[in-house]
């Protein structure tokens, strides 16, 4: 079996903000904007990995029953987010703070073998960076 990572999700309750952090802030490259009625379909990808997508998946539509639910976890960071690898975190982060991203933790070393800070998207969800270390 030969598997590839096509999409991922990022649950987002205002797309437009959402897109300026990624697409702006983090550089991702927009792939699709498509609104279709009541839905819209947007999704980026880091300019090196341009096969894998990361949609930004709104908190209402296509379960209204569950979306209030859904924004209430995103209000309080309770969701998975995303993990980007860079070859250099702490300029990174610098980067990221100066555009006024809400800063989580800042560059450390983790026992893992990476450093690695992390920030909130305008959504609430955790965005992590990791580098690898070296010995």
């Amino acid at each position: 079996m030969n598997l590839s990572l096509s999409h991922c999700y990022v649950t987002v309750h205002d797309p437009d903000e959402a897109l300026r952090f990624y697409r702006d802030t983090l550089g991702l490259e927009v792939r699709s904007d498509v609104a279709d009625g009541g839905f819209r379909w947007v999704a980026l990808s880091p300019p090196s990995h341009p096969d894998i997508q990361i949609v930004l998946n709104p908190t209402h539509p296509g379960r209204e029953a569950d979306g209030d639910t859904v924004l209430a976890l995103l209000a309080k960071g309770s969701l998975n987010g995303v993990v980007f690898n860079t070859d250099d975190v702490d300029a990174t982060f610098e980067q990221i703070r100066a555009s006024g991203a809400e800063v989580l933790q800042e560059p450390i070393d983790q026992a893992w073998g990476v450093r690695d800070c992390s920030f909130r998207d305008p959504s609430g969800n955790e965005v992590r960076f990791n580098q690898k270390r070296t010995a």
